[in-house]
């Protein structure tokens, strides 16, 4: 049976008046992708600040491979990596030079140091430009640095915070393979990411997190239930008709439906064309122009927007990591 390695009880962090993390409890199980969601100022940065020892938890408890983070803090140097969201690398040096510093903060010396530097730059395809400035590098080549840099000591679990912001499709494929390459060696992995298609493609169990608390959690499968056992409706309407014709829709056809700016999402469950042609029907009976329609199997967009509105937002304590400056400060 898997172990839980990440066990979090009853978790609060308060900045002032303001509750970041409202009594959190999940588990995470050892060889897992686990996603964490949410919209800005949910709570899922502090939470994983919380997790790394950046920030002390107001109340909780949190316990990493079977030892209290509070007891013994180390044991997150240990046992953890960090991959920011910001590509973390000097430009002015090597490939290697990044690599080394980063070697020597975890304690390594000599030989050990030399081939763990050397299984880096192998396992980031950067064995003949370790000579080279990491400036001179592509994003995606700084990218893979930036991850075999946070794993250079082969921790047990990697923190992915973001981690294919800002890359092209090609190298955000080639970075979900390497994820599932490490996870597949036995690293357990947890993932925050704005890209839902990436969740759902990667991660055997998500939590979606707003106002601090978890809304849900499950498999992609699992939370795609919850929005239908059928099938999805979107119309696209003129953004100033998108309210006006949702509260009709709920009034006259009892359907259930939210909208996203200009775009009207129903539940149709197993009764989709039945459902479209009367919608459709209605809308043209009330003059309500319609500019595009389809239906959909449920995608983790539809979870995302069902449990926290799909709305933006931005919250005290949801700062950026600034963990590339105080990871290992100890």
């Amino acid at each position: 049976m898997t172990k839980d390695i990440i066990e979090i009880d009853n978790l609060v962090k308060k900045f002032g008046n303001f509750v970041a993390v409202d009594n959190i409890s999940m588990r995470i199980k050892e060889g897992e992708i686990f996603g964490i969601l949410g919209p800005n100022g949910a709570g899922k940065t502090t939470t994983i600040n919380m997790l790394l020892g950046l920030i002390k938890a107001t109340s909780g408890f949190i316990e990493v491979d079977g030892t209290d983070i509070n007891k013994k803090p180390e044991i997150i140097k240990e046992k953890m990596g960090l991959m920011t969201q910001e590509t973390v690398v000097d430009g002015d040096l090597t490939a290697r030079q990044n690599l080394e510093i980063f070697a020597e903060l975890y304690g390594m010396k000599g030989t050990e140091k030399e081939k763990a530097i050397n299984r880096a730059l192998e396992d980031a395809k950067l064995e003949e430009f370790g000579d080279e400035k990491a400036g001179s590098f592509s994003g995606g080549m700084q990218r893979r640095l930036n991850l075999v840099k946070s794993m250079i000591h082969s921790p047990k679990i990697l923190v992915l915070d973001e981690p294919t912001t800002g890359l092209d499709v090609q190298n955000r494929v080639d970075m979900w393979d390497r994820i599932r390459r490490m996870n597949k060696n036995g690293i357990t992995i947890i993932l925050t990411t704005q890209y839902l298609e990436e969740a759902d493609s990667l991660c055997n169990r998500i939590a979606v997190i707003d106002h601090g608390q978890i809304k849900a959690l499950g498999t992609p499968a699992e939370l795609k239930k919850t929005v239908s056992e059928g099938s999805v409706i979107d119309i696209s309407l003129r953004f100033e008709d998108a309210e006006n014709a949702a509260r009709i829709i709920k009034q006259k056809l009892k359907l259930d439906c939210k909208v996203i700016a200009d775009r009207i999402s129903i539940n149709a469950g197993r009764e989709d064309i039945k459902t479209l042609t009367a919608v459709v029907s209605l809308l043209e009976k009330e003059k309500i122009k319609i500019i595009a329609a389809s239906v959909h199997l449920p995608t983790l967009d539809d979870v995302f927007i069902k449990l926290t509105g799909g709305t933006i937002r931005d919250a005290l304590g949801e700062q950026q990591s600034n963990a590339s400056k105080v990871m290992w400060r100890r």
